[in-house]
């Protein structure tokens, strides 16, 4: 049904590379299990789409899993729009070759939640694009052959399992991330997973800039945050304003601003007289899709928003982004935050707002985020201060590891010689017959708690 020539862009070289790689796994008889890890803006999601349509060509389902109905939406939105009448099969106008694109959230009403489930039962539905309400016992799918999991990290292992286990079938599974984390890297060296790499961004985008703003120590900088902002949008851009909470009654120390006040205050002062709105997870789906929706069509010269736009959200003129009580979030979100600018033709900057101290270890991380751009270079870093968690439990990061004598980091030449050495082990004795210790071993770990989880990885 579509190929790499349908697309209104060149694949770069890396892409190119992990789509036959992909082509390659979803041609043999036993299930694909794999990791794309990318740069943000690398192009994963361009790759995941081949993947799903090379699937559906082969008369299956494919299933893209968003952590958000924010990025659910704007998938389905790039998606129909990328395949034009090729994702309106059967219907009036539609490709005859073609099929359907669905989207299901929670908070879907209930006409077009019905027929979204009647075309994924029926088959008519190539691709549904959903949050976890996919994940629903009510929600059945004709044939499905491709799971792909964005951002793996927001859904947990249980959760991933039940669209696996639910068919006597098993799918493929695509898992991507663009700043691997402490389970990503588990599931790398523990799991029964091949990993592809982006590393590539694809030509046009754009360098950002990252610059810490101690609003404490020189509040003059935080004014000339807010004038770069109105200098952007009078140059016909746009702003995002990142906060961590939504309302007052969320537990947070006294000079935290929440959304609804940061608002009030920005359309009274610095930003009077701009078109600011708002979007954060608890609005009605209607209501942030329509805010999304009109700050993508440059209706809206500022977007104060929570987390919600952390992943996948693109919009082209966004060129700045300032994130309030930046101190407050993790170096792999900040990085996913600032890479939502900067995705155009101009430049992007991203001002990181702190009341922390020159010298605390919060300010240390933030330093870390403004020196570099890469990505994979920031979640070693994140992995060493958050330390490996449980990589063999459900728990993911912040807890004692269970790694007796390796550092997921300092270790990871080490562990992989070790997991090499155990595929030739099992490629050569499969049912470990000259290797009794090591059987027995095997067995002792498929009789415990945390085998479930490894199975399902």
């Amino acid at each position: 049904m579509a190929c790499p020539a349908l697309l209104p862009f060149t694949l770069t070289d890396g892409q190119r590379a992990v789509v036959a790689e992909i082509e390659a796994d979803l041609a043999r008889e036993h299930p694909m299990h794999r990791l794309l890890q990318g740069e943000v803006g690398s192009g994963k999601t361009v790759v995941a789409l081949l993947a799903m349509l090379q699937v559906v060509d082969d008369g299956a389902q494919a299933v893209l899993l968003a952590p958000t109905e924010v990025l659910a939406a704007q998938h389905h939105r790039g998606i129909t729009a990328m395949l034009g009448a090729l994702a309106e099969g059967g219907m009036l106008g539609g490709a005859a070759e073609g099929t359907r694109v669905r989207l299901l959230t929670g908070s879907m009403g209930a006409k077009a939640r019905k027929e979204a489930l009647l075309d994924a039962a029926s088959g008519a539905a190539g691709i549904v694009v959903g949050t976890h309400a996919v994940l629903q016992e009510s929600v059945q799918l004709a044939e499905l052959g491709l799971l792909v999991v964005d951002e793996q990290h927001r859904f947990g292992v249980e959760q991933r399992a039940v669209l696996v286990d639910r068919y006597d079938t098993k799918p493929h599974v695509l898992v991507m991330t663009a700043t691997p984390i402490p389970r990503t890297i588990a599931m790398t060296v523990f799991g029964d997973l091949e990993v592809s790499t982006l590393t590539e961004l694809p030509a046009g985008r754009q360098p950002i800039q990252t610059t810490v703003v101690p609003a404490a120590e020189r509040p003059a900088w935080l004014d000339r945050a807010w004038e770069r902002v109105r200098e952007e949008v009078g140059r016909g851009r746009q702003a995002y304003v990142v906060v961590s909470r939504i309302g007052e009654g969320e537990e947070s120390s006294s000079e935290t601003r929440s959304l609804a006040a940061l608002h009030d205050e920005l359309v009274a002062g610095p930003l009077s007289g701009l078109r600011v709105g708002t979007l954060h997870g608890r609005m009605p789906a209607d209501e942030k899709d329509a805010a999304m929706s009109r700050f993508a069509a440059g209706e809206i010269d500022v977007l104060v928003a929570t987390t919600v736009v952390e992943v996948g959200v693109d919009v082209p003129n966004a060129t700045v982004m300032v994130v309030m009580d930046a101190d407050r979030f993790g170096i792999s979100q900040l990085h996913q935050l600032r890479g939502r600018v900067g995705r155009g033709s101009e430049a992007g900057l991203c001002l990181l707002v702190t009341q922390t101290d020159a010298d605390s270890p919060s300010r240390e991380r933030l330093d870390a985020v403004a020196s570099t751009t890469d990505g994979f270079e920031l979640s070693r870093l994140d992995v060493e201060l958050r330390r490996e968690g449980d990589v063999l439990g459900s728990r993911q990061s912040g807890v004692r590891s269970s790694l007796r004598l390796l550092s997921v980091v300092k270790d990871g030449e080490v562990i992989e010689e070790a997991r090499a050495a155990a595929t030739e082990v099992v490629g050569d004795d499969p049912d470990l017959s000259s290797h009794p210790d090591l059987l027995a071993a095997v067995h002792d770990l498929e009789a415990s708690e945390q085998a479930d989880f490894l199975e399902r990885t």
